[in-house]
């Protein structure tokens, strides 16, 4: 299975999907495979915000390593599910063309539906925290529940 998280800029909410779901995947030996990309272009090749990645590494996991990239209708049509982080990242992929059917909102998974919101213009850490937090209880629910999308 391939999954892909996205979000607007992929230097916050959508690294930290992919490094929590990478902990996850390894920590349980599944045959996952996960990436996250942003639907803007604005910061293609740059690392994850530091406060991302401040946050991840709070919980033991290192996002310094990933890079933005943008999503692609070509480059990126073969992935089994597209998680984005809220309806705005929903709409934007529909209109690009990828089916409705494979994109879901990571809120499904243990938010009420919520969306996650965008910390990056948080000036403190605790807005990275409380999306840490939220992704990952998202993440574990869509796991531990033999993976609710299928």
């Amino acid at each position: 299975m391939k999954i892909l998280f996205i979000c607007l800029g992929n230097i916050c909410r959508s690294p930290l999907a992919e490094g929590i779901a990478k902990e996850y995947i390894k920590k349980h030996n599944l045959d996952i495979e996960v990436d996250s990309c942003g639907t803007s272009g604005w910061h293609i090749g740059e690392p994850p915000d530091r406060r991302s990645i401040n946050i991840a590494k709070k919980y033991g996991i290192d996002i310094s390593n990933l890079k933005g990239r943008q999503i692609s209708v070509y480059g990126d049509a073969d992935w089994d599910y597209y998680i984005v982080m809220d309806e705005n990242n929903k709409k934007d992929l529909i209109n690009m063309g990828f089916p409705k059917e494979k994109i879901k909102k990571i809120g499904e998974f243990g938010a009420n539906n919520d969306d996650v919101p965008d910390p990056y213009n948080y000036r403190d850490m605790q807005g990275f925290d409380n999306v840490f937090n939220m992704i990952q209880c998202c993440i574990n629910n869509m796991f531990e529940s033999e993976i609710k999308i299928i």
